[in-house]
């Protein structure tokens, strides 16, 4: 029977098989994080914080904060914050979700104690344990006491992590993910990779992000396997971790692939000497042309995956092989139900290009007090994603882009994801993001930012005669802007959504 609640999800080890590792440490086993959930549930209850009350947390990427997750989720709502927010956004984070109290590493210099200090919000100190990677002890401030409204083990249907949308222009949504919505999204996962007990995971994924979360913890941790936990994304570190940890997959964004495609070549040994059977790409689109140099530089299959926090992460996934895999598509439903909606609300037969819709057990069942984005979102039980795309005759789904970022040229809409790939195909470009530039008459106009390979020179002719053989006139972008690094957000996404505005050009 599938597990339905995280303490469920953590029957899936073997006693004394690794669960949780990380570089130059001793390991945790299955059984010793079986007995901290129970040990954090029974402390938390005794502060007087149980099922339903939140719990923000604010520690460094590492084992500990991967096992505070799954620890305090198996009797508390997990909300993870990125421990690089300014104060102001501490305050408003914490304020909007109503955190009972905040678990932060102890010692740690952080604005999160000033703004939860000034709304007298409990500070718990997380330090590590004695027992190995992820093991920790937990410090209450003094005189925290109490019962708690629903005291013991999480149930399928309570709240185990909340998390915000990454709002670009308003304000941010809760999305809150129940028990049965993450364990399923994580069966899900582990079913698409085919992951069994004997695989490893190196995580160089934020844990304050829904991608490191689920796919590379609680997937993994699902089916018995090990995660190692890293300090967080360094690309000059990675095949240093690589020969450590020996690790049978990893998943990251499509930057942190780009940043360490590079140095594939210098550290053929490792690769050649490792034991990797996949990689997986996920939470933005993978250029086709760094999908192959991948699979080029480490011989194993590129997975690219599609998903989004309101579905607990993973929608649709590329198959393993033998199964057909395809640059620049997102694969087959990978879990959840996956249609395409017209205007109308009405579902379009294969080969028509409409929005992107999902409904199953992984999908959230709305905002939090917003019955308006409610109302936008949820059409007859499907969940809107706001991502335009088609689905094939094989069911194989392929996105045309975000319908927000999508470029209206005078009443002719371009996919900035289509030159992209254009452009990313070009020799001398290593990184490129195309976007609307706002124009007098047209409304939008193409543009495109792009960083160039090291030693190599293009100018902006040179790339507009390029995109021009394959693109229609009107995608040709009217300004290319020539940058060292395009702006990414917290999880290193690129952010297309304002960059005109970020690069001085609006």
């Amino acid at each position: 029977m599938a597990a339905t609640t995280l303490f469920d999800l953590l029957a899936a080890g073997q006693e004394n098989a690794t669960a949780l590792g990380a570089p130059d440490r001793t390991s945790i086993s299955y059984g010793a994080l079986r007995d901290l959930a129970r040990r954090t549930v029974a402390q938390l209850n005794a502060m007087g914080i149980g099922r339903g009350d939140r719990v923000a947390i604010v520690l460094p990427n590492g084992p500990e904060m991967a096992a505070a997750f799954v620890a305090i989720g198996c009797g508390a709502t997990t909300a993870p914050l990125n421990p690089a927010y300014k104060g102001e956004e501490f305050a408003f984070y914490l304020g909007d979700l109503g955190a009972r109290a905040l678990v932060i590493q102890a010692g740690m210099d952080s604005p999160a104690r000033a703004a939860a200090a000034a709304r007298q919000i409990p500070i718990i100190e997380l330090s590590a344990g004695p027992d190995g990677a992820g093991d920790f002890v937990l410090t209450p401030p003094g005189g925290l006491a109490g019962t708690p409204a629903q005291g013991g083990m999480a149930e399928p249907g309570d709240v185990a992590l909340v998390l915000h949308t990454s709002g670009t222009t308003s304000r941010p949504k809760i999305v809150p993910l129940t028990q049965t919505n993450i364990t399923a999204s994580a069966a899900n996962i582990a079913a698409s990779l085919a992951l069994a007990p004997g695989d490893c995971c190196l995580n160089i994924m934020p844990l304050f992000h829904i991608h490191g979360l689920i796919a590379a913890t609680l997937a993994s941790l699902s089916v018995g396997a090990s995660v190692v936990c890293t300090p967080g994304f360094n690309a000059f570190r990675f095949f240093a971790w690589m020969e450590q940890a020996r690790p049978s997959w990893y998943t990251a964004v499509p930057t942190m692939h780009q940043a360490i495609l590079p140095l594939a070549a210098r550290n053929k040994a490792i690769i050649q000497g490792g034991r990797l059977r996949l990689i997986r790409s996920s939470s933005a689109s993978l250029p086709p042309a760094v999908m192959e140099a991948l699979e080029a530089a480490f011989g194993v299959p590129v997975i690219e995956a599609y998903g989004m926090t309101e579905a607990s992460h993973q929608m649709a996934c590329n198959p393993l092989p033998p199964r057909a895999r395809y640059p620049g598509c997102v694969g087959v439903a990978a879990g959840p139900e996956v249609a395409v909606m017209g205007e109308d609300g009405e579902i379009l037969p294969s080969g028509t290009l409409g929005e992107i819709v999902i409904r199953g057990e992984n999908v959230t069942l709305g905002y939090e007090n917003n019955p308006k984005a409610n109302a936008e979102n949820f059409v007859g039980g499907w969940f809107r994603t706001g991502d335009q795309g088609v689905i094939d005759a094989d069911g194989y789904l392929r996105l045309t882009g975000r319908l927000k970022e999508l470029i209206n040229r005078g009443g002719e809409k371009v996919s900035p994801l289509e030159v992209d790939a254009v452009l990313m195909d070009h020799p001398a470009v290593a990184q490129c993001l195309a976007f609307g530039l706002p124009h007098e008459k047209l409304g939008e106009e193409v543009a495109a930012a792009v960083v160039l390979r090291e030693g190599c020179v293009a100018s902006e002719h040179e790339l507009r005669d390029f995109a021009g053989t394959r693109l229609a006139p009107f995608k040709v972008p009217r300004k290319i802007v020539f940058v060292a690094d395009i702006p990414k957000g917290a999880t290193g996404k690129l952010q297309r959504i304002g960059l005109a505005q970020k690069l001085g050009l609006a």
